[in-house]
């Protein structure tokens, strides 16, 4: 079986190779690197059953061998304004990748009778009216904000993809994912966990947009990659649309003091610009369905995930005090 990844130098992307090599899977990776890595694939290069296509996705996809199943994972995703790689300093590209590279691709699938995979995102419910999120709750999104860019291009995907579902009869699904953090996350997307904890081991400030009260829920990318292969492989799953996320919400303040009782840090907490406009107040998704259908629910600790994280980003931490974490818990 032939599985084509685009996007599979990115964070999320790079974690589900290797694990679709692992299961023995003959794997196509797409990547046009532009927030995307390499290097993050180096295990992989000299794999027989591992092939590498540096290409944009907005451009046709001419894949001469047989396709059995696409993940299309293929976009800039993080919201930080500061950043040179994030989908507000690449909006063209972000618009475009989730649209007429989303197009491309289901046009892939359906010449190939392969199984799709939308990765879109939590982003489409927008600052939401309903708490916590179910995959029936039809968003509170501007079509005119910075971030409409992300926000819009993934809804449109998603209106792309099912109309290849109802109408072209392809093989489609849709993942719905909630913020996602662990290794490999780029210290250039200056996402929150990884701002957060470069900040605290170098001692200087950990920077709070806004009041701090505003909401997130941390998956685990081991349990995304899980979550994000049932979704594609189990039976029941065409035409579906879940969430894939974490329960267990905390506010941005509340994350900061973790990562500086976790590194030991002395820094402090300083509230240094207003929060960004239309970034989501709450943000937590409702599982049921993928509790149901996948069998599926994060199983890393919030603790050991950020310890793990930690780890990653200072490699001298201590390994004993996760190792005596994971055993307790």
């Amino acid at each position: 079986m032939t599985i084509l990844v685009t996007g599979g130098a990115g964070f999320i992307g790079s974690h589900l190779c290797e694990r679709l090599i692992k299961e023995d899977y003959n794997l196509i990776c797409v990547d046009n690197l532009t927030t995307g890595l390499k290097i993050t694939l180096n295990s992989l290069l000299k794999n027989p059953r591992f092939k590498f296509i540096n290409h944009d996705v907005v451009k046709p996809l001419n894949i001469k061998s047989k396709v059995d199943a696409i993940f299309h994972l293929a976009s800039p995703a993080s919201p930080n304004h500061h950043s040179k790689i994030s989908y507000l300093a690449l909006p063209m590209a972000t618009m475009l990748v989730n649209t007429t590279g989303t197009l491309n691709c289901l046009e892939l699938a359906k010449r190939n009778h392969a199984r799709f995979l939308f990765a879109s995102t939590s982003e489409v419910y927008g600052n939401p009216l309903e708490h916590p999120q179910k995959e029936s709750y039809n968003g509170n999104v501007s079509t005119t904000s910075p971030r409409a860019v992300y926000d819009e291009a993934k809804r449109f995907g998603e209106t792309i993809s099912y109309y290849f579902y109802r109408n072209e009869k392809v093989d489609v699904r849709i993942a719905r994912i909630f913020n996602t953090y662990g290794p490999r996350m780029l210290k250039a997307d200056m996402r929150m966990i990884i701002k957060f904890v470069t900040q605290a081991i170098s001692g200087k400030p950990l920077t709070i947009y806004g009041n701090g009260k505003q909401t997130r829920s941390l998956c685990y990318i081991d349990d995304m990659v899980v979550g994000l292969m049932r979704l594609m492989f189990y039976p029941n799953t065409k035409g579906e649309i879940i969430n894939l996320g974490s329960e267990k919400e905390n506010t941005v303040l509340q994350y900061a003091q973790m990562i500086i009782k976790l590194t030991g840090s002395k820094s402090k907490i300083i509230f240094s610009e207003p929060l960004p406009e239309n970034d989501p107040l709450q943000r937590r998704p409702d599982i049921s369905k993928a509790k149901k259908l996948l069998n599926w629910k994060p199983k890393t600790s919030l603790e050991i995930g950020l310890q793990k994280m930690i780890n990653y980003i200072y490699p001298s931490s201590s390994d004993l005090q996760l190792a005596q974490r994971e055993k307790a818990d």
